[in-house]
């Protein structure tokens, strides 16, 4: 039963100094502090549950995501939960048609980050207060209620009010049995965690030898900065992982679009099945140049981490720019916007590999894609869910991998909440770990 009008919502600024090992590095990003802008919502209900979101950050520049919830707080402030979820659609409009607001976005960039942290803290309170992990809360949710969650202004020319109803509709046939195979063998995972570009070529046999013991068989390595050093790297791992094994590559929006192609054929001698974010993540048609001059070499194309919005994924797909979908739980605007990706993805038949890692990335958007193969795809061809091994020890439901497949989780809520603990001492500047840091680093 949902209950209580919101009475407060707080926001922190929380990083954690993952540079100092090179975890996250990649060809753009060279010395990412993994980070959160984290929210945490009360209501004056007698159980005493609150909500907890986030959005995702690299360090500097989560204070400006923290001004931007602050600035979206009245919207949330003494409301009912009830007549959020009631009109979650409208909520969502609310949020992001802010008349002044919008001029910084609309539905893209900080703003966006903020909006997506505050939805993410209402999703977990209304699961909690559910008593239902947030995939199961979309599971059992009727149809229509689904939709209702969705704001579909400017992607009707692609996906009708309509169009998703009859998709989920669809979709309840042998969910079931779908569910069921969930709790038994779990969503499969790829790993980011063994080749990030800052790791020596030591870390990067010694990781992926361990992950291979684990019966990790999906890897993906940094690529991008140096051709010579993505050939020597990609030699390495492919030889240690085997023929067999499928191997993913990221450039994290390093190249220009001819750059891309001819960079990727002399990459193609290693079988990568894509190559993720190979330009600016704003080209569309340079995506979909890519994705044609790489079709015969038989190399897809992967986007969506750095997706402003639901509009910019209606186009990708109409250009046939991407082979890969990769959905991203912070930068869309929650859940909400992922549900609309979700349904256009299923009617165009591409498969959503998600984006994770990070801070609580994998906690949040696990819920997300199993409820995917449940309810929307039903299916598990050619789709994965990246996992990174960094920072779930703060977090108070943290993700369970078994036989590299995402367990779904049992704990209420969105698996958002992190320790107290973690948080405090990790807060910015003034947590016990950057009081420690920030004067040696300033030496």
């Amino acid at each position: 039963m949902v209950r209580g009008r919101i009475s407060r919502l707080s926001v922190c600024d929380v990083r954690f100094p993952t540079s100092l090992g090179g975890h996250g590095s990649d060809a753009m990003h060279t010395d990412p502090d993994y980070s959160v802008a984290y929210v945490v919502i009360e209501t004056d209900a007698e159980d005493g549950l609150m909500g907890c979101g986030f959005t995702f950050t690299l360090g500097k520049g989560t204070e400006v995501v923290v001004c931007a919830v602050n600035a979206l707080t009245h919207h949330v402030l003494h409301k009912d939960l009830k007549d959020i979820v009631g009109d979650f659609r409208g909520f969502y409009r609310q949020l992001t048609s802010d008349g002044q607001l919008r001029w910084i976005g609309p539905e893209k960039g900080a703003v966006h980050l903020a909006t997506a942290a505050i939805l993410n803290a209402v999703w977990d309170l209304w699961a909690k207060q559910e008593g239902k992990p947030l995939w199961k809360l979309l599971v059992d949710m009727d149809p229509r209620m689904l939709v209702s969650c969705i704001d579909f202004r400017y992607i009707t020319d692609v996906l009708t009010e309509e169009e998703a109803y009859k998709i989920l509709q669809q979709g309840q046939v042998g969910k079931k049995e779908r569910e069921k195979q969930m709790l038994t063998h779990g969503y499969p995972a790829y790993t980011t965690s063994c080749a990030w570009l800052g790791y020596s070529d030591a870390t990067l046999k010694q990781l992926c030898a361990a992950a291979l013991k684990d019966g990790w068989s999906r890897f993906k390595v940094k690529v991008g900065a140096d051709l010579q050093d993505d050939i020597r790297r990609c030699h390495l791992i492919r030889d240690m992982i085997g023929p067999e094994k499928i191997l993913m590559m990221d450039a994290n929006q390093r190249w220009d679009v001819p750059e891309a192609v001819e960079w990727m054929s002399k990459l193609a001698e290693f079988k990568p099945l894509w190559i993720e974010e190979p330009t600016s993540p704003d080209d569309i048609l340079g995506h979909a140049t890519i994705s044609k001059a790489l079709a015969p070499l038989g190399i897809g194309v992967a986007t969506g981490e750095q997706c402003h919005n639901r509009v910019i994924f209606k186009q990708l797909l109409q250009a046939d720019a991407l082979q890969f979908l990769q959905i991203d739980s912070c930068r869309l605007g929650s859940v909400n916007e992922n549900l609309s990706v979700l349904l256009m993805a299923q009617k165009f038949g591409i498969p959503v590999c998600p984006h994770a890692g990070g801070v609580g990335l994998c906690e949040l958007v696990q819920h997300l894609i199993i409820f995917d193969f449940i309810s929307v795809s039903g299916s598990l061809e050619n789709r994965m869910c990246e996992y990174v091994d960094h920072l779930h020890e703060h977090f108070k439901y943290p993700v369970i991998i078994r036989q590299a497949a995402y367990l779904p989780p049992k704990a209420a809520g969105y698996s958002t909440e992190m320790k107290e603990e973690s948080v405090q001492k990790h807060q910015y500047p003034c947590g016990e770990v950057w009081k420690k840091l920030l004067p040696a680093q300033e030496n």
